[in-house]
């Protein structure tokens, strides 16, 4: 489990490395383990989800998976959904929770968060969009652009002719970068304090020249896109300044997904959507362990151990978090800790 979902390593790279020691592991027996150990610890990741959805604020992103398509010799492509929890909210334990879809489509995200209402960080991606519809009723999801989204596109733009606009931006951007990390050890309320003497004044400063900017920027080209991308969702990008909670961007997330899409390249593929469901439901927990500083390979083995004669009212126990977060969850969670 570790080799694959942790190194990335492919199960017939697994097979050879077994074979070297003399010890024959066939690929359909190494496939068996993987879907039952996915099967076993899906109730984990079922409560996970449960406790990450109790989160006011969270950060989404998925990325492309091709899937074997049976029949046709050929693969399509399947997604995988990425759902964080917000570092800045609390003291709460750090939670990544994968959704394996077999599409892009907002449906799956409208799915998968059911009723949550609460700040969305995610990218310009349309199938979000629903999710901030202000129906009237004020059940709308509130929405969160990532700064490091609209900075990627003047990086790229600086990086090709060396804009000088480009570099006033990414000048800008830093200073904002740089009062985050001002704030970074403090409190809630402190934080809050530090953006509203710091970072909005700089914004409105920063709105003013974007606008002066773009008039002057013929249309059409790189640097008018990019302009265009960053006005349009203004109010989304600067939403964090006005508190101390909200993050700045989504990179929690995207970090989170990054050793995955680099995986990629080792297993070319998932063999069915049941596959990547169980590939999920086991990334999601030794990505959470990871996130809280646990060994992955400790915690994975003594779950195994436990699982099968574990009552389910103590399940929280067995979650890939330190003690003191478990303890955590029961005192603000009594009435989760019953289940």
């Amino acid at each position: 489990m570790i080799g694959k979902y942790q190194d990335h390593l492919p199960l017939y790279r697994l097979e050879q490395i077994a074979a070297r020691d003399n010890l024959i592991l066939s690929r359909s027996t190494l496939a068996d383990w993987v879907g039952r150990v996915g099967v076993a610890l899906q109730p984990l990741v079922d409560r996970l989800t449960g406790h990450l959805l109790q989160g006011n604020t969270l950060h989404a992103d998925e990325t492309p998976v091709a899937q074997l398509d049976p029949g046709s010799g050929k693969t399509k492509k399947a997604y995988l959904w990425a759902y964080r929890s917000n570092d800045l909210a609390d003291a709460g334990p750090r939670l990544i929770v994968f959704d394996y879809q077999k599409g892009r489509g907002g449906e799956h995200a409208r799915q998968f968060l059911g009723t949550w209402k609460g700040h969305l960080m995610v990218d310009d991606y349309v199938g979000y969009k629903a999710l901030f519809a202000n129906t009237g009723n004020g059940e709308a999801c509130i929405e969160l652009a990532c700064l490091a989204h609209a900075r990627r596109k003047f990086f790229d733009l600086h990086q090709a002719n060396q804009s000088p606009m480009a570099f006033e931006v990414l000048q800008r951007i830093g200073a904002l970068y740089a009062i985050e990390a001002e704030g970074k050890e403090m409190s809630i309320e402190a934080r809050r304090q530090l953006r509203v003497e710091k970072s909005l004044p700089q914004l409105r400063a920063f709105h003013d020249w974007l606008m002066k900017t773009r008039i002057g920027t013929a249309h059409g080209g790189a640097s008018a896109k990019a302009l265009d991308y960053t006005l349009k969702r203004w109010p989304a990008l600067i939403r964090y300044a006005e508190t101390g909670h909200l993050p700045i961007d989504n990179n929690p997330v995207e970090n989170c997904i990054r050793p995955i899409a680099l995986g990629k390249k080792n297993w070319l593929f998932t063999g069915s959507e049941r596959a990547g469901q169980r590939a999920a439901a086991i990334q999601t927990l030794l990505g959470t362990a990871k996130l809280n500083g646990l060994n992955p390979v400790a915690w994975l083995k003594e779950t195994l151990e436990k699982l099968p004669i574990w009552p389910n009212s103590r399940i929280d126990e067995l979650l890939p978090l330190t003690p003191e977060q478990i303890d955590a969850i029961k005192q603000t969670l009594p009435e989760r800790a019953k289940w």
